[in-house]
Formats: structure tokens, C-alpha cells, sequence
């Protein structure tokens, strides 16, 4: 038997078995938007005593676990760092570190159902870019914070997230964006490729059922959707050996921009972090510098 035939077999005795069969397989598909948590002791080792300790109110009364630290100077850039799928604001120290010892003031947080914040249903894009709002409403009531520049800082899925809010929040300086897909229902036929699922009839229902649960249809949220919009600065870094969101992906996102403040920076590295991190920051710090002036 090939490797969807069973898999497509259940899925028909479960619509056969009618509601019941239905519901129990929604809440497992439910279930399966929520990441395995990662959490780790924030040491945080290369800004201890630097980065604070902050709670974030977010979307149905549920907290985000946050870190800040004000910028050097009123007008130096804060950064607000989105983490990606199944990360963490710990797993972004790395990049964090060097771009908060430049200067800029950072905020990080963890997503719902990620590291150390709260739980909730499910995780999505929609819901990383709610918690990215979250984020930006609770920098606007920090003093010392007023007149410092705002980016967005994301990767991956929080990347996508970057790009819808700056689509949304004209204040918005600019955006970094890491590991960016170009469109989350092609992502998904890729996951769905690579487990041997068919798309038709299986796969189109599952993505089917996936977009009425986040309430969005992928076409609409799409970072391909939002780019020929922006009207800030956007630098979009992208590995060359990106087996996960191809670096074909980049390109398309970096031809959708409607302006010339849109810029492409291809490095060697996979899907996570770019071989050379010391370059991927002199390439942010210095796209950064050349937006300021």
C-alpha cells in the first residue's frame, strides 16, 4: 500500500462516523498547532543585569514572559524580537547580544505556548502577530521609550508576524526579517510532501480545517500579501541552504516590495542561523544606520 492509503482510510471511517468523528479529529489537528514548549533557565549570559524581566498582557487575559532594556540614547532604535515556531526569546540571545551591546534597546518575549509564557488552544501566525501587538502596546507606556525608532526583528514565522504588523502599524520603523516564508499554505504542502500525505483529497481538507480554526485564509496572511504594501524599510535575510523555507522564497518576497527600501541579503547557513552571525549583524546594524539618517 502506498504511504497515504492508511492515513486517508481513517480519515474516511472518521467523517463516516459522522459529528463525533469529526470533532474528535478537529481537536487533534488542534492540537497539533501547539509546539513542543522549550524552556530554558534565562541566565541570560551575555546581558545579565541588562535585559529586565517584564510581563506582557496579550490576547484572552493570558501573559507573555518578556525582556527589556532601554536604548543608549531617546532616539537609538528598540528592537522587538519575534522568535519563530517552537523557539524561544532565550534561543535568540545569540543575535540579541551583539545588536544590544551596539546600543539599540531590545524587547524579547516569548509567544504564547513557547518558552516560559503562557498557554493557550493553539499557536498560528495570527496569534504571533497579536502577541507582537501585545508587545508594541506595552513598549508605548515605557518612559524613556516615546521617541526611540521601533523595528521588528523576527524569524521565521515570527518574521511573517513582523511583516503583517508593520503592514497594519503605520509607527512601525522597519523590520528585519530571518527565514521568511513567502506563503504559509505552500510551507504547509511542503511539511505535507515530506510526510508522504497527498494533498488531494487529505491534504486539502487538513489545510482546509486549518484555516478555519486560526479564522484566516493563508492567502490573506501570506507575507506575500503584505510586502507590496509596506512603506518602511525591510531587510529580508535568508540561508542558502535553507532546506525548510527555500531561499527561492526570499526572492519572491524581495521582487513582491513595491519600493527600493526593501533589501535581499542571502548568507551561508540553514534555516536557523546564518554560518556567520558576526556578518548577519553588521548587515542588520549597518541596513539599520543607512534608514536613520
Amino acid at each position: 500500500m502506498p504511504h497515504w492509503f492508511w492515513p486517508l482510510l481513517g480519515l474516511a471511517a472518521l467523517l463516516a462516523a459522522g459529528r463525533a468523528g469529526k470533532a474528535w479529529l478537529l481537536s487533534r489537528l488542534r492540537r497539533s498547532l501547539t509546539p513542543e514548549r522549550v524552556q530554558r533557565p534565562y541566565a541570560l549570559p551575555a546581558v545579565q543585569r541588562v535585559l529586565q524581566p517584564c510581563r506582557i498582557a496579550t490576547v484572552g487575559a493570558r501573559q507573555l514572559a518578556g525582556w527589556y532594556s532601554p536604548p543608549s540614547t531617546p532616539t537609538t532604535p528598540i528592537l522587538i524580537v519575534a522568535h519563530g515556531w517552537g523557539s524561544s526569546a532565550a534561543l535568540m540571545l545569540p543575535l540579541i547580544a551583539p545588536l544590544h551591546a551596539t546600543g539599540y534597546g531590545i524587547l524579547a518575549y516569548d509567544a504564547r505556548c513557547h518558552g516560559h509564557s503562557d498557554d493557550d488552544s493553539y499557536s498560528a501566525l495570527p496569534r504571533f502577530a497579536e502577541d507582537l501587538d501585545a508587545a508594541l502596546d506595552w513598549l508605548a507606556g515605557q518612559q524613556g521609550a516615546n521617541a526611540a525608532p521601533r523595528w521588528l526583528l523576527g524569524h521565521s514565522v515570527g518574521a511573517a508576524a513582523c511583516l503583517w504588523v508593520a503592514r497594519r502599524r503605520p509607527g512601525v520603523a522597519g523590520v528585519i526579517s530571518l527565514s521568511a516564508f513567502a506563503h504559509p499554505g505552500e510551507l504547509m504542502r511542503r511539511w505535507l510532501t515530506a510526510r508522504h500525505i497527498p494533498y488531494w483529497p487529505l491534504g486539502h481538507w487538513l489545510l482546509a480545517q486549518i484555516q478555519q480554526i486560526i479564522g484566516h485564509r493563508f492567502d490573506a496572511i501570506a507575507p506575500l500579501a503584505h510586502l507590496p504594501h509596506l512603506r518602511c524599510p525591510v531587510l529580508l535575510i535568508h540561508g542558502l541552504n535553507d532546506s525548510t523555507v527555500p531561499v527561492s522564497d526570499a526572492h519572491r518576497l524581495h521582487a513582491a516590495a513595491s519600493h527600493a527600501g526593501v533589501a535581499l541579503c542571502c548568507l551561508p547557513g540553514d534555516h536557523e542561523r546564518p554560518d556567520n552571525l558576526e556578518d548577519c549583524v553588521v548587515q542588520i546594524q549597518r541596513f539599520i544606520q543607512q534608514h536613520s539618517d
